[in-house]
């Protein structure tokens, strides 16, 4: 029989006896929800998924090509701008998730807290956004791949990545979560050295001794200028060249949703994701916020290096700012190592796009708005038809076969930036319905496991810039001269089709939308999180070492 020191971590859980055996005992009763998935995620895991979801080659490569259009000022501005709303977007989720830490969380909330019809549309449209992100860093893997060698035929490279996604995603989520957490910490690592790199290069540690410092920042300097000017000159071209920063700041910086969408299997959660969620703000000024005041700080963004790497595509590192700086600084061995560390942050990403994505369509399938195979898991507790699914999609890579890289990146980009935008907005109402409706019924925030700050107004603050941005993300296309039809179409195509799939299932559905003090909140799902919690053991670690791993990683 299980006992009140059962460990429900998985199918089977441990007991710790006194003696510190551990000893396999009966799985846990079936979900009377339908959830067969297993909280085998540590936290972590959790911690370093966070990071791996949201880290990628816009933050290492592609955000030249934004130093170029707004200067170096610009670029930081638009970044720690941003931050503000994801900062907004995570209070946001993690009130909700942590109080009640189901699968797929934010598009069943939108299910349960809004309208039924909201769901399916939130749900449609974060599912596309992952699912098309994975193509996406496959061709980005060939690319950075080609900065060694163009040897390797395409389609070897993309069966490769396919494979690893495969295996990673089908046996076990633990072999998920431990390949994220390594490949995570790798990315991590990765950036905090190109930051202490920009550091020391800039006080003159450099084969050069070049104390450069923040020369490129200098108006006075022809190498350089705080604010770029982008399409026209005077004050409207530098407007227009923060624009274009802030655009790329929208695709670039995420977190929270890739935390949210451990909830559902995460061990101990109530515990592990408050820690999870409070570490993003962390993150973003670390990672993101820092990561672009180095960009602009090691290359001016006229530099005739950069502007030719991203004119003429190079493969990888090659047209990425830190790896232009290294050449100019005559340093050898480090961009090599750069795009080492790009290739594993490419499949890194791509490997969180399989999980948020599959997760996500199972989500949809427990609420009964997929088909109800998709909820079928293995022994192992994976859903295996919607990570299957997922991984079909991912065959859009060998567009790349018949198609210029290029290309084939700029439509992934297009149609996944409004998608990340829309997501944000849905999270954000969903929020505010979710404060009034407790408000409504008398339910004191205080009594929740993490209380976030400034609500409700990160609540409106976070809806009303990520309405705005999605509705801007295209703008160049509006230019004189820049007219272009797929381009508008990418750039806008999920906010014309989220409104349609919206109103279509809300009609043949004829779905209510629910009214607040009617608002059920996963009270059958938060019961089995509770009997979960009162039963659950933590593992003490053995030694010294393993409890300061778990401590940092905590």
């Amino acid at each position: 029989m299980a006992t009140d020191s059962e460990k429900y971590t998985g199918r089977a859980a441990s007991v710790n006896s006194k003696d510190g055996v551990q000893v396999e005992m009966l799985s846990p009763p079936p979900s009377v929800t339908g959830d067969q998935t297993h909280r085998t995620l540590k936290a972590r895991h959790i911690q370093l998924i966070g990071i791996g979801g949201t880290i990628g080659t816009a933050l290492f490569v592609q955000i030249g090509a934004s130093l170029t259009k707004g200067g170096p000022a610009s670029l930081f501005i638009a970044f720690t701008v941003w931050c503000t709303f994801v900062m907004a977007v995570n209070n946001c989720l993690s009130e909700m998730v942590t109080w009640i830490p189901v699968s797929s969380p934010f598009v069943r909330f939108a299910d349960r807290f809004v309208d039924p019809a909201l769901g399916f549309t939130a749900a449609i449209n974060f599912f596309v956004f992952q699912a098309f992100l994975i193509p996406y860093e496959i061709v980005a893997f060939n690319v950075v791949l080609q900065f060694w060698t163009d040897k390797i035929p395409v389609i070897a490279t993309i069966f490769f990545v396919l494979f690893f996604y495969s295996a990673l995603n089908i046996f076990a989520v633990r072999f998920y979560g431990e390949s994220e957490f390594w490949l995570a910490l790798g990315k991590m690592l990765l950036a905090v050295l190109l930051i202490i790199f920009t550091f020391f290069t800039m006080l003159g540690a450099n084969p050069l001794h070049d104390r450069y410092g923040f020369r490129f920042w200098n108006p006075d300097n022809v190498d350089g200028a705080p604010f770029a000017e982008f399409y026209t000159t005077g004050d409207t071209g530098r407007f227009l060249g923060f624009l274009a920063c802030l655009v790329q700041a929208s695709f670039t910086i995420a977190g929270p949703d890739y935390v949210s969408m451990t909830a559902g299997e995460a061990e101990n959660p109530r515990k592990v994701l408050p820690r999870a969620f409070n570490s993003v703000f962390y993150r973003l000024c670390t990672f993101f916020v820092l990561g672009s005041l180095c960009v602009g700080i090691v290359v001016p963004y006229n530099d005739t290096n950069l502007l030719s790497a991203l004119s003429d595509a190079k493969p990888g590192a090659g047209s990425s700012p830190y790896v232009i700086a290294m050449q100019r600084m005559q340093i050898p061995v480090l961009p090599h190592i750069v795009n080492a560390g790009v290739m594993s942050a490419l499949f890194s990403a791509g490997n969180s796009y399989v999980y948020c994505a599959s997760r996500t369509l199972f989500g949809l399938a427990l609420e009964g708005k997929a088909p109800r195979f998709f909820t079928r898991c293995t022994r192992q507790g994976v859903p295996i038809y919607a990570v299957l699914f997922t991984l079909a999609i991912a065959l859009l890579s060998f567009l790349q076969v018949s198609n210029n890289s290029a290309v084939v990146l700029q439509w992934f980009v297009n149609l996944v930036t409004a998608s990340q935008l829309l997501n944000f907005s849905f999270i954000s109402f969903t929020y505010l319905r979710f404060y009034y409706a407790m408000k409504a019924q008398g339910i004191d925030r205080d009594t929740l496991p993490h209380k976030s700050w400034l609500q409700p107004f990160c609540g409106y603050y976070a809806l009303a810039g990520c309405i705005v941005m999605a509705l801007v993300g295209g703008w160049a296309v509006f230019l004189n001269g820049n007219w272009d039809v797929p381009t508008f179409l990418f750039s806008y195509l999920m906010i014309g089709v989220c409104p349609v799939l919206y109103t279509g299932w809300k009609l043949w559905h004829k779905t209510p939308f629910h009214k607040l003090h009617e608002i059920e909140f996963f009270k059958a799902e938060r019961a089995e999180v509770d009997n979960y919690e009162d039963n659950f053991v933590a593992e003490i670690p053995s030694s010294r070492f393993l409890r300061a791993w778990n401590w940092i990683f905590s």
